[in-house]
């Protein structure tokens, strides 16, 4: 009988636990449930600023795309419709000309030579000294750290001046006309260096004090153990040093004269063909086409397109480690 009657008791307790376990659910669901409603209800500022801030992106981003757009269509309309009607977007008459007299012509080739070389040199030697500077400096334990930074942070704020590096750099090392004039003189970059710093005080030091016990030394730890974890870092300095290079015209222009056409960069090519005659000229002998006939406007559209497309499809293939890379190295410090 005492068993019948703890039975019941037992069984009316799980009933009792199923009821109430049963109705906390539906609490909870229902609680989740307004929660949502609330979370996704906006008022009308919220969505008034949404859709502001949506259209001001848009129009932000059409205004970025215009000029790239124009210079599309410009490249493959013909020179008569560019002079006549002006730029647009849809080529009136399409046309290859203006890329046909580009690829007759072996100066493209030369210049493409000339900034493939110094982009794939310039920043494998420029990351070469920017890791090995930036890798002792993250250390705190470094010698004399402090005042190297300084040293380092100090030619951010000043420098030479435009005269004396001339003198510096054509008369005492002699790079005029010499194709490392456009690698040697922006191969260090202090703002890179320092993002580079930071990047690597972010690592953990667990990482290097087992590699020294482990007996590594400071070689080892950094091209073993370090360089494999921080690519992010790596690929994001290494693409602010390959666009420098790839788009330098500045040094051509003081440091190489028109005896050293063949080490014309891309970049300045482009210029010196919206400055002067001499290259279309050139061009024109080259391709056989009189200079009356040779498309000036569209050409130069063209060369500007045939220029920017390695850097541009070389873009996407690194741009998931520009966040990483940029938000490590500007947090820490």
């Amino acid at each position: 009988m005492t068993n019948q009657i703890s039975q019941k008791s037992i069984d009316r307790k799980n009933t009792v636990r199923k009821s109430e376990s049963i109705e906390k659910n539906k609490g909870l669901r229902s609680n989740k449930s307004t929660e949502k409603k609330h979370k996704f209800r906006m008022s009308g500022q919220d969505l008034t600023l949404q859709i502001i801030c949506i259209v001001v992106i848009v129009v932000f981003c059409i205004a970025c795309l215009m000029p790239f757009l124009l210079i599309i269509g410009g490249s493959f309309d013909k020179e008569i419709n560019v002079t006549k009607y002006g730029y647009s977007i849809i080529p009136k008459d399409f046309s290859l000309e203006a890329y046909k007299v580009i690829f007759k012509d072996p100066t493209i080739y030369r210049a493409y030579g000339s900034t493939i070389f110094t982009t794939v040199a310039g920043t494998v030697l420029a990351m070469l000294l920017t890791v090995t500077m930036a890798y002792p400096l993250a250390q705190q334990k470094l010698k004399f750290r402090t005042p190297i930074i300084f040293f380092v942070y100090f030619t951010m704020l000043f420098g030479g001046g435009l005269v004396p590096t001339y003198l510096l750099i054509s008369k005492y090392l002699n790079l005029s006309d010499n194709i490392w004039v456009l690698i040697l003189p922006i191969m260090f970059s202090a703002w890179n260096m320092f993002l580079m710093r930071n990047f690597f005080a972010g690592l953990p030091g667990e990482l290097s004090e087992s590699a020294k016990i482990d007996g590594a030394n400071d070689f080892q730890i950094l091209f073993r153990i370090v360089l494999p974890i921080s690519k992010p870092g790596i690929a994001t300095i290494s693409m602010f040093y390959a666009l420098g290079y790839w788009n330098q015209w500045y040094n051509a222009m003081l440091y190489l004269g028109n005896n050293s056409r063949n080490l014309f960069p891309l970049q300045y090519l482009i210029m010196d063909l919206t400055r002067t005659t001499d290259a279309l000229k050139e061009m024109a002998q080259y391709t056989g086409i009189s200079v009356v006939n040779l498309p000036d406007n569209t050409l130069k559209m063209a060369t500007t397109l045939v220029t920017i497309g390695p850097i541009v499809l070389l873009y996407p293939f690194l741009q998931k480690y520009f966040t990483q890379g940029l938000t490590v190295g500007s947090i820490k410090g």
